[in-house]
């Protein structure tokens, strides 16, 4: 069991903010947020005294039981986003944190809550406005806040919160899921995918900040405009056409299968325009950066979609999105064979 119900955490919340708070301290309307993971992530509001009015917060706790590295360390995300926050860049900021997992069961961050919700690009929400000049801004307005983001002066701003990771610690990362595929053919294509992208693998440069899962299912939206941008569990120092790479899947209509196409008013060009004129400087490779993130996503999905079939974690989004994970993994191949290998490319063992 790696999350925590509403019933089990509601007393230990209470608990703490009183502690930090003072006695009139109370917590009202504890619950799973629609859009939160595993049962991890839950929204509240907290009142000071009587007659006081509320304030809302996010709380995501880490999976309970599970070692303490990458997505699963939440902690480590409390220094990022205040250093985030502190820049001015649009991130929630931090109210409570505590790697004590006395407190409640597990490791945490409290988030103050911004206004709006995530635009999920295959099922939004009917919140939204989903005509395509609507959707094209919202994409844009995303598109720009990365940039902003790839901007930061990661060396002065987080100097000692994460050392870079390389693009092949990378590959041996996300190649290590797909030995969970349930289906023979997703093995092999991926198993073919990342031969191919270990032959190629380009310069690191530029090197900042990455947010992992930049789309706009991470970006809250108000009013049809951006409010801040969340859920940076696969945050790191690494090789910034990551996420270019990433938005560039999003959009690419050829990487999903039918039934599974995003809401992605946008072209190519279009998108890498809008992020140079924003000041962002990963332009180089980008054929290789999606053929990654079509792999990373691949491998993510095999695993996902193996937890629903067996009953562990049983979450039937992944059985619709199961039938785009030889779509992602043969779009990969097709756009790594059409740029062909580069006099700076290098390759991985």
């Amino acid at each position: 069991m790696t999350g925590i119900s509403v019933e089990e955490l509601g007393p230990k919340l209470d608990s703490l903010m009183r502690a930090t708070k003072g006695a009139a301290a109370c917590v009202h309307d504890l619950r799973v947020m629609e859009d939160g993971h595993a049962g991890l992530t839950f929204g509240f509001s907290l009142t000071d005294a009587p007659g006081v009015a509320q304030k809302d917060y996010i709380l995501k706790l880490a999976p309970v039981g599970v070692p303490r590295r990458g997505s699963t360390d939440v902690y480590r995300q409390a220094h990022l986003l205040g250093a985030l926050h502190a820049a001015g860049l649009p991130v929630p900021a931090i109210a409570w944190s505590s790697q004590d997992e006395s407190l409640l069961g597990t490791q945490f961050i409290v988030m103050e809550r911004l206004a709006g919700r995530t635009f999920v690009i295959w099922e939004p929400s009917d919140w939204f406005d989903t005509s395509p000049a609507a959707v094209h801004g919202l994409w844009t307005q995303a598109i720009r806040a990365l940039a902003c983001f790839h901007k930061l002066d990661w060396t002065r701003s987080l100097p000692e919160w994460e050392a870079p990771y390389t693009l092949a610690s990378e590959l041996v990362r996300w190649n290590s899921l797909l030995r969970h595929a349930p289906q023979p053919e997703w093995l092999e294509a991926g198993q073919r995918l990342h031969a191919a992208l270990a032959r190629e693998v380009p310069p690191e440069a530029p090197v900042g900040l990455v947010h992992g899962d930049f789309q706009p299912g991470n970006v809250l939206y108000h009013e049809g405009r951006l409010t801040g941008v969340i859920d940076w569990d696969l945050a790191g120092i690494g090789a910034q056409g990551i996420d270019v790479g990433w938005l560039l899947m999003m959009i690419d209509q050829a990487a999903w299968a039918d039934g599974w196409k995003p809401l992605a008013p946008i072209g190519r060009d279009e998108l890498l325009s809008l992020y140079r004129e924003a000041g962002g400087t990963a332009h180089e490779h980008l054929e290789w950066f999606q053929a990654f993130g079509q792999f990373r996503l691949g491998a993510i999905a095999c695993l996902n979609v193996k937890l629903n079939r067996n009953g562990r974690r049983p979450d039937e989004l992944w059985e619709r999105f199961a039938p785009s994970i030889s779509t992602l993994f043969s779009r990969a191949e097709q756009l790594l064979a059409a740029s062909g290998s580069t006099a700076s490319a290098r390759s991985v063992a």
